[in-house]
């Protein structure tokens, strides 16, 4: 179970993070970057950010590759913005999981039969109430 120090911590990191990323970080590679969360180590010497990147294989590896060479910078913006004995080394990790849930939900409308449609059928044979 993670202490509720560390689970603050990656909260502020997720914070400085993606925000450095959306204001301050000019690389033409890093675009369409969400910071999903991250996960801090224990002793809060390491924290791994996981980004989602939109777009396709290709586009997405340079996304991280970007990240991975402005890590330095963001470290920066982290250290002088949270105030810490030691600067978390930031590493980027390709986030699936919003991937993965179009995938699935595209999958689960192929497969599950469609709704029927939601308006009333009126019989005939049957008096109306105001009868």
């Amino acid at each position: 179970m993670r202490s509720r120090r560390v689970e603050k911590a990656a909260e502020a990191v997720r914070e400085v993070v993606s925000w450095a990323i959306l204001t301050e970080l000019n690389d033409p590679r890093v675009r369409d970057v969400t910071v999903t969360y991250v996960e801090m180590s224990g002793d809060m010497r390491n924290a791994k950010v996981h980004v989602s990147i939109m777009g396709d294989e290709t586009k997405q590896s340079l996304g991280l590759r970007g990240l991975q060479h402005a890590a330095g910078f963001l470290q920066s913006k982290l250290a002088s913005r949270i105030d810490t004995r030691y600067t978390p080394r930031i590493d980027f990790v390709l986030d699936q999981g919003v991937k993965q849930s179009i995938e699935i939900s595209r999958i689960l409308k192929e497969v599950l039969p469609k709704e029927p449609d939601p308006t009333p059928v009126e019989d005939d044979d049957e008096p109306s109430p105001a009868e």
